[in-house]
């Protein structure tokens, strides 16, 4: 059987690690694509990272590529493309710049890679997944975005640090947006079983979630640009799981038909990720007060996302 083929659309932070976290994992072949003025770049890092491939034992291929027709026939595309955030801007900011990119992409998706797995992490992310099911017309369970995972991390971490607890052991859940008002699930949060709330105390779990709903900008505001290892991890583990049909039950933007009472609307929630994409949207009981939270963050989302209808074609 060959080797998969996974097209990164994006060289740079995110895209050169996602190329690393694949030929480590020896998951397929991958396609390390850029725009024509950064094609050197992209090739010196497929080359480095092939190099590198001979030293770790990994027969995976890296290609750098500023020709769509190099990713013909992939069966996952990652798609980093655009501006990351700098201090000071929230990922809607980047809307102006970053929607043209996206509608781009879109297009020579739809030509050279009707059959892929496409997973979006470039921001502001809802309404660039939005932008980009819509404009290619792709099934709904094979266009999904990449922040629930990297959000649930960035949660599970925070919580396995207080508790003094292995991080394997957090099983913890973030929805909603992704910005500064997104959702972590607490009454659907435990450390292997036991309610959170049973071994972290109110007054430090609030301060917990403030600090996951601002954990993109306090990277930025450190490194004066956006995180890229843990975007990395939260795709690779999405599309580790579509190829390897893993059934996985994560949280991801994803496209909702009436769940949460919600419609036309990408937003992060929990689904079941396998061979199909997404095989299931897993409808959970909410609190009133995450209900309520959940509303707001919603509702952010789809300002953003009225602005994107609304801009030029």
């Amino acid at each position: 059987m060959a080797r998969k083929k996974i097209a990164l659309i994006g060289a740079g932070n995110i895209g050169g690690e996602l190329a690393n976290m694949l030929v480590s994992k020896q998951l397929g072949d991958v396609v390390l694509f850029d725009i024509p003025q950064k094609e050197n770049f992209a090739k010196g890092k497929a080359l480095d990272l092939e190099q590198a491939s001979a030293l770790s034992g990994s027969d995976s291929r890296v290609t750098g590529s500023s020709n769509w027709a190099d990713c013909a026939g992939a069966d996952v595309l990652i798609i980093t493309a655009g501006i990351p955030r700098k201090p000071g801007q929230s990922r809607d900011d980047l809307v102006a710049t970053n929607l043209p990119i996206i509608r781009s992409v879109a297009d020579n998706a739809k030509k050279y890679c009707p059959n892929a797995f496409s997973i979006v992490v470039s921001n502001p992310l809802d309404a660039m997944v939005y932008e980009f099911q819509r404009r290619t017309g792709f099934a709904s369970a094979k266009v999904a975005g990449m922040a629930g995972a990297l959000d649930s991390a960035r949660y599970q971490l925070f919580l396995a640090r207080e508790a003094g607890v292995s991080v394997k052991d957090v099983r913890a859940l973030v929805l909603g947006g992704h910005g500064d008002d997104m959702v972590p699930i607490s009454s659907a949060t435990t450390i292997n079983g036991v309610p959170v709330d049973r071994l972290i105390a109110k007054d430090k779990l609030d301060a917990i979630i403030a600090r996951t709903r601002g954990g993109g900008g306090e990277i930025v505001s450190l490194m004066g640009t956006s995180a890229y290892y843990a975007p990395a991890a939260g795709a690779i583990a999405m599309a580790e799981a579509y190829l390897l049909d893993q059934k996985r039950l994560m949280a991801c933007a994803a496209l909702l038909d009436g769940q949460y009472g919600y419609r036309d609307l990408y937003l992060g929630v929990p689904v079941i990720v396998g061979a199909g994409g997404i095989e299931k949207i897993v409808d959970i009981s909410l609190t009133a007060d995450e209900k309520a939270a959940l509303e707001k963050s919603a509702s952010s989302v789809r300002k953003v996302v009225e602005v994107v209808k609304n801009a030029a074609q």
